[in-house]
């Protein structure tokens, strides 16, 4: 608990140590504002609203392989940097096309100075609306996360997110339940090419035994993800993106070299997915 704690607040003083320098930035009249790269955060103004939908190939979530052909509906509102997100997920759980498994999340959170921090919770319809039962709620959870990215120049991102409540425990060698605090930390950079084309890869580790190992491993490299997507306009308010997923989970890959194997009716034993998606989403 206390690696969680000091880790926090190491990600958390990022933004001030930031906010910092770009107050010192400002004094300098010999940079135009075009030339920083880490102080070009805008103050949020107003209301803001979003509403997309996808229609998918896989859900992946983190290195996790979540279910095949799925719709994932989306909408956000927010004011002033704080905001409000609710996603929800329609598919099959696989190939087979014989059991759906219907989800909805839940985010809160504020976002300034390029740090959002915010609280998840996962809902899965087999359980009650907020049923956080330590043993009993299966995917019900509620996780807080915190996100910082450098700036829109450097879209380097730092992600941390640990779990606190719902059916997150093992059973240790003397026979105690030990919840987990199941944690995953993740470095991201989006690169932005011409025309709308976007290259986003990522990192991700759980630092250690938790559910992304199924309670087997400690510190474990879990995600290794690359995403290549392409926006264009289809009229004045809508737009379309179309991107392609690569998700590879060394640690699963290492337990076990044959997860590399398809299995179309068992496709959570692969350490190797993808993903292919449209989106269709209201332009701000």
């Amino acid at each position: 608990m206390l690696r969680v704690v000091a880790l926090t607040i190491l990600v958390g003083a990022l933004p001030f140590l930031n906010f910092a320098y770009a107050q010192a930035s400002a004094k300098a009249d010999s940079l135009s504002a075009k030339e920083r790269w880490l102080d070009d955060y805008s103050k949020p103004v107003g209301f803001t609203y979003g509403v997309q939908m996808s229609l998918n190939t896989t859900y992946l979530w983190r290195g996790l392989y979540c279910g095949a052909l799925n719709l994932q509906p989306t909408a956000n509102v927010g004011y002033g940097g704080l905001y409000l997100d609710v996603w929800g997920n329609i598919g099959t759980e696989d190939w087979s096309f014989r059991t759906f498994q219907p989800e909805i999340d839940l985010t809160l959170g504020f976002n300034r100075w390029g740090l959002d921090v915010h609280v998840l919770y996962i809902h899965n319809f087999k359980h009650g609306l907020f049923d956080l039962n330590y043993y009993d709620s299966g995917r019900n959870a509620l996780e807080l996360a915190l996100r910082y990215t450098v700036s829109s120049k450097l879209p380097l991102s730092l992600l941390w997110a640990t779990r606190f409540t719902a059916a997150d425990s093992y059973v240790n060698e003397a026979n105690d339940t030990i919840r987990a605090y199941s944690s995953y930390c993740e470095l991201s950079y989006t690169h932005h090419f011409r025309y709308g084309m976007d290259l986003y890869g990522a990192i991700g580790i759980t630092p250690w035994k938790s559910l992304y190992t199924g309670y087997q491993r400690g510190f474990a490299v879990q995600n290794i993800e690359i995403r290549l997507s392409h926006e264009r306009s289809l009229s004045e308010h809508i737009g379309l993106r179309v991107q392609t997923t690569l998700s590879i989970n060394p640690s699963a890959l290492a337990a076990d070299p044959e997860t590399v194997i398809w299995h179309p009716h068992s496709p959570s034993k692969q350490s190797i997915n993808t993903n292919a998606s449209l989106t269709l989403f209201l332009k701000k």
